[in-house]
């Protein structure tokens, strides 16, 4: 006897087969050595930048007050000179390792100014800089901090690279052999030997960066090996870079103590901006490190951003060993050092977890919003070039203020929504409308951003299974996201709205005998009417 199979999964296999249109990439739980990298793909996508030139020129903020910092910063300006060298020291005697951070700090500048605007000359000017230290760069030493230029510097150029990619004149394979030569190899050594030391001597920061240049040399070089050696040493590591290690210690109110909270929040915050930049590298690939073990980088995150902004945090006391010989430490409370430094870090982490997931992150936001428009390398001190920045300009997505989705809602905010011909009946998590509102936070449709998905104070988004509606965990396949992307169209009452299904054109939310049901639609007034909610706050 033949098994037949299923509409749902004849349905599955058609949705992802189709998969490639959406929006968000897809979240497999390892890169397929099969599955080809994405370009641009790093920190910035072309949907990323052709989001960034549509606002900036319609004069939307805060993408225009991003575009003024980013021009006002004289590291942008299309008549900069690079000064390569042909060794970068980064500690001990004859350090300048600077030179190297404000050259790649001009060269992103300019590319960004390059793909906003289209202006030639910057696109020249950061081609001129890459091509200046290709041709130059033969080593980075200095003492063992010489894995921290070759590790911030090392993540910071091949972005840069992979913006450039295929620019007229251009020499990439030059700059491949720079990044896979100078770079990566001290990267590779110190994550599997972490500098002859006990494998707890060095903080987080210190893997992280290395982690990131790894998975941004893969991506730039095409190199899947390389991209799975910095996924799986996300997950599985020995060192403090690793996220289990990162954040060892969980507490109520979804926080988790940062690795380097006790030592000082400088460094906390170098380490949650350098996790920010590993993930979002990553989630461009279709890799969900944001999301993995529950989320545990969002509350490490919350934590970090909690307690720089004044608020007490619970400390668990933290023990590790240091040196060759891994000699006890620990520490007993957060330390205060370093409080409340304004780093340009928390743009691209609000706008993942409290945009484009819609969960509540409040530190996030809080912070995200303090320092607000983020600059960049120069814009800090004279020798704080750790993060790219301009994360107001680069990261921000649709918002309640810039509209979204498909115009009708507005996005990163949360309503609840009422039954126009069942006044004070509203959605339910059950299923079903009822007396008791539920609040739904509004984000970009999960497979299709002019579109819209609906997300619970757990993270539970709203979707059609079998033509009933119900709040499920995110799996991250395609056929989840396209049952929780709805189209938005008017409703039978002012500012309200009817939600068509993406998957299943024609088909729209109401309620029958108060069960929430995906139905085809009707030309019936009874119908309209059911299918009509009203967003409130």
């Amino acid at each position: 006897m033949t098994t037949q199979p299923s509409r749902r999964s004849l349905l599955k296999a058609a949705v992802t087969m189709g998969a490639g249109a959406a929006v968000l990439p897809a979240l497999p739980a390892a890169l397929s050595s099969a599955a080809a990298l994405k370009h641009p793909g790093l920190l910035h996508t072309q949907a990323d930048f052709d989001r960034m030139r549509a606002q900036v020129n319609a004069g939307s903020q805060p993408w225009k007050a991003g575009w003024d910092k980013l021009v006002a910063n004289g590291r942008s300006k299309s008549t900069w000179k690079p000064r390569p060298l042909e060794t970068v020291v980064r500690g001990g005697t004859g350090a300048n390792h600077v030179q190297l951070a404000i050259d790649v700090a001009a060269a992103y500048q300019n590319a960004l100014r390059w793909k906003i605007s289209g202006e030639k000359a910057h696109g020249d000017a950061a081609r001129d800089t890459l091509n200046a230290w290709s041709a130059a760069l033969k080593a980075v030493t200095g003492n063992a901090d010489r894995f921290l230029a070759a590790g911030i510097q090392g993540w910071q150029l091949a972005n840069v690279g992979e913006i450039m990619r295929g620019y007229p004149g251009f020499d990439l394979d030059r700059f491949k052999k720079m990044m896979l030569t100078v770079f990566y190899p001290l990267n590779d050594q110190f994550l599997k030997g972490h500098n002859d030391a006990c494998i707890t001597n060095y903080w987080a920061n210190w893997d992280l960066c290395s982690m990131a240049s790894i998975l941004a040399i893969g991506v730039l070089c095409d190199d899947q090996a390389k991209v799975g050696q910095a996924v799986e040493y996300f997950k599985h590591g020995k060192g403090n870079g690793a996220i289990m290690n990162a954040v060892p210690f969980l507490h109520p109110g979804g926080l988790g103590q940062w690795q380097e909270s006790g030592r000082d929040q400088g460094h906390s915050s170098l380490g949650i901006g350098l996790m920010g930049v590993l993930c979002e590298m990553a989630w461009n690939q279709g890799i969900d490190l944001y999301g993995y073990a529950d989320n545990r980088f969002m509350k490490g995150a919350q934590y970090v951003a909690k307690y720089n902004l004044g608020e007490t945090v619970p400390f668990t006391t933290y023990k590790w060993g240091t040196g060759q010989k891994c000699a006890p430490r620990e520490q007993t409370e957060a330390s205060t050092a370093g409080r409340g430094a304004n780093d340009p870090i928390w743009a691209v982490l609000y706008n993942h977890y409290g945009v484009r997931r819609g969960l509540a992150v409040p530190y996030l936001e809080a912070y995200s919003k303090r320092v607000a428009p983020e600059g960049g390398g120069g814009d800090y001190g004279g020798a704080k070039y750790d993060h790219l920045g301009f994360g107001a300009l680069t990261f921000t997505r649709a918002t309640a203020t810039s509209g979204g989705g498909g115009g009708l809602l507005p996005t990163g905010v949360s309503r609840t929504f009422e039954s126009v011909n069942y006044p004070k009946a509203y959605i339910q998590a059950t299923g079903r409308i009822g007396a008791t509102a539920l609040t739904l936070r509004i984000v970009p449709g999960l497979s299709d951003a002019k579109g819209y998905s609906f997300v619970d104070s757990e993270g539970r988004y709203l979707r059609h299974k079998d033509f009933l509606v119900r709040f499920d965990t995110n799996d991250g396949t395609a056929l989840f996201k396209r049952d929780t992307t709805f189209h938005a169209r008017p409703g039978t009452a002012d500012g309200s709205v009817r939600l068509e299904s993406v998957n299943y054109p024609g088909r729209f939310i109401r309620h029958r005998d108060n069960v929430l049901r995906l139905d085809k639609a009707e030309d019936t007034t009874l119908f309209r009417a059911d299918s009509s909610f009203r967003p409130a706050t």
